[in-house]
């Protein structure tokens, strides 16, 4: 774990949980790509510049989940270093409450302010800062959390951040957090086009070719949607229809799990709704939601 592996003349990962991206600009300066999910990552990150005697110029977020934001902190406050970041995310790494605020759809309870789901606040700024790299291509990844980004560094190396997930990773969790699911399949219709050296996604292997990973994701999402029309079939409220779910794919109930699949449930039934497939009406004070 947190082994550097080279893909490219100047890109690298560092492999751990969330892959961190290492793009390297000449010999001495480099800029990571997400940090890590805590001030330990951040530290294993710090010893290996220091073992290849690189500097980190700055951090650039693909987006502000914490397993993603968490070493910023610690590298911020170690080397001074700015943070890039798109859009709303930047909003989410200056203050990052808001993640499990947003997840939980009010003040989150001590169990939700974990290192799981929040960071510790860093200063980010955004890509249109006046230092940001020029010669990396910034890629719209949209759908997984609001404006999440991948990065094309200049040998041809795409990081995917979380647009993609692995075989493995889809059949352990099954229901993978999307904030947008129409967003979400548009990006991997962009993404399945793409080409490149290589493709770094950050919870699934290194590959030259996306596109089966791709069709995987893909076919999750219908199965989801199908699932929820099934289940949906006779009226049910929120809570009903996401104890089915995890029902259904033997799921275990945690906060954690409550906030971030319910979250992505709820986005799908927007999504299901906004298709005219869905309908809801309320009902002896309940919010029903039934299939068309």
């Amino acid at each position: 774990m947190y082994e550097l592996e080279q893909i490219g003349k100047q890109s690298y990962y560092i492999n751990c949980p969330a892959k961190i991206g290492v793009y390297k600009q000449n010999d001495k300066d480099i800029y990571l790509i997400d940090s890590g999910n805590d001030k330990e990552a951040g530290k294993k990150v710090l010893k290996l510049a220091a073992q290849n005697n690189w500097e980190i110029k700055a951090i650039i977020n693909t987006h502000s989940n914490a397993d993603h934001i968490g070493g910023n902190h610690y590298l911020q406050q170690q080397t001074g270093c700015p943070i890039f970041t798109n859009g709303i995310e930047t909003a989410f790494t200056n203050y990052p409450v808001l993640e499990p605020s947003f997840l939980y759809g009010g003040y989150p309870c001590k169990e939700l302010r974990s290192k799981f789901l929040l960071a510790k606040e860093s200063k980010a700024v955004e890509l249109t800062d006046n230092d940001f790299p020029e010669e990396l291509e910034v890629i719209p990844l949209p759908g997984h959390f609001f404006d999440m980004i991948g990065l094309r560094t200049p040998d041809n190396t795409v990081f995917l951040a979380d647009c993609i997930s692995s075989q493995t990773t889809l059949e352990k969790y099954q229901v993978s957090f999307i904030y947008d699911v129409a967003r979400y399949l548009d990006t991997l219709d962009k993404v399945e086009n793409m080409q490149a050296a290589m493709f770094v996604p950050a919870h699934a292997e290194v590959t030259s070719d996306i596109r089966g990973l791709v069709a995987l994701n893909r076919a999750k999402v219908y199965e989801i949607a199908d699932g929820l029309l099934d289940i949906c079939k006779k009226p049910l409220d929120g809570d009903s229809i996401l104890q089915k779910v995890f029902e259904k794919y033997n799921l275990t109930m945690t906060i954690e799990q409550y906030v971030l699949v319910g979250s992505t449930v709820r986005s799908y039934l927007s999504w299901l709704k906004d298709g005219g497939k869905l309908t809801f009406y309320c009902q002896e004070n309940k919010l029903l939601w039934e299939s068309i």
